[in-house]
């Protein structure tokens, strides 16, 4: 690293819970509202072709925490889901390992206050979470992947006090972040000593939900745009997941869900308060902020509440739609406003990123696997990403199978377990993926496999085995595991365990 900011920036991470990549207006939505968030883009750098690190949440958070893929850094799927289908389960860890040093750690090192406001969801017990990977408060942060008792107060969240009757979660949260915008200027600390706030909302994750007066909104504005709620969903093929296996894919082809759509708007209202408060504290100048989401919007099970149109399929599945999400950086000291980039990006990039906006250095004692993004935000030319990898060897609760992919140039080659099967897509001039190229280019193809296979040995990727009891399982005769991989609350015997895993 050679280039270093004259003063260390402040660093905002915005991460969205099932974000999808169409669903802000400056990503091409027309149904959901989100002017706080297209001004963040017109006043900084929009990425087109950004991605999850993984399809589901735990493994892309554990990416942004590590600087490492989710195959390396052990957690490939989200805590604790473990399906099983035609091949079993993959063991795999359920909390982030000790051995990482994590971002907020380098950070706190480099003199940064460090704040966690929301969603964690690597870890089970209160000994790894945020604190614990450096963290100097956690506001909301715990072992839960989404509010189990709803987004309207008593939230029974063990980091985070219950609000009034009634309080909605997104909004109690940017109370919190500017609270401790407020309490850092207030300290003195603003003078001499930047922050890193990691703001992860638990929106728009499941479940569905938003105050009446906005969900009224937009059942309004579908009716006026003469939607036919009856004729969005389109039924799918049965679930490969056996614990699913009597339910069909539900996928939505038109973006129309008015409790979604409020939840967006409820996201997107955070967003602009908060970045005024940095204004209003005279501290947007020079603070980095990077919004972006876990995985691609929810669209073929669960309600189905988004449609990720023109990519394919949505969390869950290793094609576009699962991956792809909406991310913005804006940073005016150093980005030039109404910027687009479409370089290729993926969640460990975003460690390297922070670690180098803030004049640090990469931990030397782990490999990252995340390249700095800082010369795409100065607007420099000639940088090389390189190929990107996903490794989910999982079946998905949104009808993904266990698979694994590469995209490197304008090229996307994937690979599924079950079948060995592999397509092959020019995702820049197809980002549908409709035309499989596999046939009109083997050179490609096999020079991508190639890689694909070599970065899978290098990092001791965890390959899905045959089920051996998958014709008794969907018979009847045995019992089916369910989505955490459990019977009867016990987690099932797997071969090929990580050590110190709940497998």
């Amino acid at each position: 690293m050679t280039w270093m900011s004259q003063t260390p920036p402040n660093l905002l991470m915005i991460l969205i819970d099932d974000l999808g990549w169409a669903d802000l207006g400056c990503f091409g939505s027309t149904f959901y509202e989100t002017p706080n968030l297209d001004r963040l883009a017109k006043g900084g750098l929009r990425f087109t072709e950004a991605y999850a690190s993984c399809p589901v949440c735990s493994p892309t958070r554990a990416s942004l925490m590590s600087g490492q893929y989710p195959a390396r850094v052990g957690i490939t799927n989200y805590i604790p889901g473990n399906a099983w289908g035609k091949l079993m389960g993959v063991p795999y860890f359920h909390e982030l390992p000790e051995t990482v040093t994590a971002l907020p750690q380098v950070l706190k090192g480099g003199g940064y206050a460090t704040y966690h406001v929301g969603k964690w969801h690597l870890g089970e017990t209160a000994e790894r979470w945020p604190e614990a990977f450096g963290f100097d408060v956690n506001v909301g942060g715990c072992h839960w992947g989404a509010p189990k008792k709803g987004y309207f107060s008593p939230y029974g969240i063990a980091t985070l006090e219950d609000g009034p009757d009634g309080e909605f979660l997104t909004d109690r949260l940017t109370e919190e972040a500017l609270a401790l915008l407020d309490r850092h200027c207030d300290s003195g600390d603003a003078a001499g000593r930047p922050f890193f706030l990691n703001l992860a909302h638990y929106t728009v994750h499941t479940p569905l939900q938003a105050p009446a007066e906005l969900v009224a909104k937009y059942e309004a504005k579908a009716e006026d745009m003469g939607i036919d709620q009856d004729a969005v969903l389109e039924e799918g093929e049965l679930m490969p997941c056996l614990h699913k296996r009597d339910q069909r894919v539900l996928r939505r082809r038109v973006q129309s869900h008015p409790v979604y759509a409020a939840m967006v708007e409820t996201m997107d209202r955070s967003v602009g308060r908060v970045v005024d408060r940095l204004e209003q504290l005279g501290l947007l100048e020079d603070t980095l902020i990077v919004f972006s989401s876990d995985n691609g919007g929810l669209s073929t099970a669960e309600g189905s509440p988004t449609c990720n149109t023109p990519l394919r399929e949505g969390k869950g599945w290793i094609e576009e739609g699962g991956n792809r999400v909406s991310q913005i950086a804006h940073w005016p000291a150093v980005i030039e406003a109404g910027g687009i980039s479409a370089e290729p990006t993926t969640t460990p990039d975003l460690f390297a990123t922070f670690v180098e906006a803030a004049g640090l250095e990469l931990p030397a004692d782990t490999e990252i696997d995340g390249v700095s993004l800082v010369p795409v935000l100065r607007g420099e030319a000639g940088f090389e990403r390189g190929a990107i990898f996903w490794h989910y060897p999982h079946y998905s609760n949104q009808g993904g199978v266990p698979s694994c992919a590469v995209r490197k140039g304008r090229w996307k080659l994937a690979e599924y377990f079950e079948d060995g099967r592999k397509t092959l897509f020019d995702v820049v001039g197809d980002p549908g993926e409709e035309r499989d190229r596999m046939d009109d280019e083997p050179e490609v193809a096999a020079e991508l496999h190639t890689e694909l296979v070599e970065w899978r040995a290098s990092i001791e990727a965890k390959i899905p085995e045959v089920n051996p009891y998958y014709a008794e399982m969907v018979s009847g005769t045995r019992r089916v595991p369910n989505g955490a991989g459990l019977i009867d609350g016990k987690p099932v015997e797997l071969t090929g365990a990580i050590p110190g895993s709940d497998h």
